[in-house]
């Protein structure tokens, strides 16, 4: 199957590959607003234009392109059918707070919904149903659990026998009129209307620090200043330190391919029970239809080589459809809470002015919108009762500790392991587009050769809290199975905890001699 795959080289999400942003500028002067919002995702963007719609002088950044992270590589399903999940959250919260989880999401996909209509967005907004379902007997049991949940919460679905794409089913729980569309269309709409508001938008500007107070100033990496009466912090991962996030949350990666398909696609979202987890829904691109095929989670960092991940993938797709292209691929990494329920509100019990949002566990369209609502009710001083189920400090005594002694623990697994395995191969060695781990003059480092020949050479010791990166073959980076940080081949963190590069030791030429 490999020879007639023909696989994209390189992992590009397809939503950036119809869609033109125009540039932003970088901050380069102190500015003074009533709201700063770090972090230009759904939650950034959305959260400024609910305050912009009201009045409010708001500063909008992002550390790099503006949609280029967490929201640009999402699969966009509009959606209150989170995988397996409401059974287990009744038992972690109860009904009363899980009802409060169900309705904050419906209310956002209500609002998504009639806000493409209103403004008639041209975003390939389209209703399916998702269904939910599983070809393994045993887990039959789950399913029947999942449909009691339901019942319990009052979500409208119901278990069919047959759905309109099999996949060897044997069963699934359906809820009718969810929604798919395409994200950035959608969200490029809502930054034409914030042009007409008191919104001033910068990217390329990185916020490293937070300095407390009536008037919160965020601090740039170039010593700008940010300075307001509210601060959200919505950069997928907390770039303030307070909270301690990076240990009450995991990094999960999933990967993403879209293909045209020989066949038709039959209509509907799937997600399916078992491992290894499998997430189908179509899309048009360039006026055509494509199919997406998302799953292969794993922590951040751990695991098997990645790119067996887009394999399996792949094999999914051939046996379930029938492959006529391969567009593009692409991988997206998620945070998930010890319940499994985001965090959404002031940063610490103590900060009334600074506000975060994060942990989404892969329905950030849902849930990122109904974020953006509360976080806006939270600085208008309004009442919302999706507060208190997603407060981020909340505790639940049963489930927190026992994720936190189980995520911990396999932090100090990885940190050791680390550090007790020492490379025997040089660069010399690789093949050109290979990484891993070498023996480089006596010490360990990361190196990557690229197709022209040339190696780029990094310190691997993550600069968060010293774990040793893993290489991560499918999208050619540097990943820390601790907490999850990312970086490029060159060193450049792409994904937080960890804000600064890795050390670029040397890139060398294939005589091994510095360039």
């Amino acid at each position: 199957m490999e020879k007639d795959v023909n696989r994209p080289m390189y992992p590009e999400p397809i939503w950036r590959q119809d869609t033109a942003f125009p540039p932003f500028p970088k901050l380069e002067a102190d500015v003074n607003a009533e709201v700063a919002v770090i972090g230009a995702g759904i939650v950034g963007i959305t959260t400024a234009y609910l305050l912009g719609k009201k009045g409010h002088r708001v500063v909008l950044v992002d550390a790099g392109s503006v949609l280029n992270g967490t929201t640009g590589h999402t699969t966009a399903k509009v959606t209150i059918q989170h995988g397996l999940y409401y059974d287990e959250l009744i038992q972690n919260v109860g009904v009363e707070k899980a009802s409060k989880y169900v309705n904050a999401n419906q209310d956002a996909l209500n609002w998504m919904r009639k806000w493409v209509n209103e403004q008639k967005v041209d975003c390939h907004w389209k209703e399916e149903d998702a269904f939910l379902y599983t070809s393994i007997h045993e887990n039959l049991d789950k399913l029947m659990k999942e449909q009691a949940a339901y019942e319990a919460l009052k979500i409208s679905g119901d278990f069919v026998q047959k759905m309109p794409h099999d996949f060897d089913s044997l069963g699934a729980v359906r809820i009718r009129k969810q929604a798919q569309f395409h994200p950035l269309k959608y969200l490029q709409h809502m930054l034409d209307e914030m042009k007409d508001m008191d919104i001033r938008i910068f990217e390329n500007t990185v916020a490293t620090q937070i300095k407390e107070g009536k008037k919160v100033r965020v601090i740039t990496n170039e010593m700008h200043t940010i300075v307001s009466d509210f601060v959200v912090v919505a950069t997928h991962f907390p770039m303030y330190w307070k909270g301690l996030y990076f240990a009450r949350m995991y990094a999960e990666r999933a990967y993403v391919i879209a293909c045209k398909m020989k066949s038709a696609y039959k209509g509907g979202m799937y997600v399916n029970v078992e491992e290894p987890r499998r997430s189908i829904r179509s899309s048009i691109f360039n006026g055509e239809e494509v199919v997406f095929i998302t799953g292969e989670n794993h922590k951040t960092g751990q695991g098997k080589d990645t790119l067996l991940h887009y394999k399996e993938l792949e094999q999914f797709a051939s046996t379930h459809f029938k492959m006529n292209k391969y567009l593009a691929r692409w991988s997206t990494q998620d945070l998930v809470t010890s319940d499994k329920v985001p965090y959404v509100g002031k940063m610490t019990k103590n900060t009334d002015n600074i506000f975060v949002a994060t942990g989404f566990h892969k329905w950030g369209m849902t849930n990122g919108t109904a974020a953006a609502h509360l976080l806006t009710d939270l600085i208008l001083g309004k009442e919302n009762p999706f507060e208190d189920v997603v407060s981020p400090t909340r505790f639940h005594a049963k489930v927190d500790v026992k994720q936190w002694l189980i995520q911990n623990s396999d932090v100090a697994k990885h940190y050791i392991k680390g550090k007790a395995v020492f490379p025997t191969k040089k660069a010399s060695q690789l093949q050109k587009d290979e990484g891993a781990i070498i023996d480089f003059g006596g010490e360990r480092k990361g190196a990557y050769k690229c197709t022209n020949g040339v190696t780029h050479i990094v310190d691997t010791t993550c600069t968060h809290l010293g774990c040793e990166l893993a290489w991560n073959s499918g999208d050619r980076t540097w990943d820390c199975p601790c907490h999850g940080s990312r970086f490029s081949y060159k060193g450049q963190v792409i994904e937080g905890p960890a804000d600064k590069p890795l050390t670029y030791e040397h890139y060398i030429d294939e005589m091994d001699k510095p360039v």
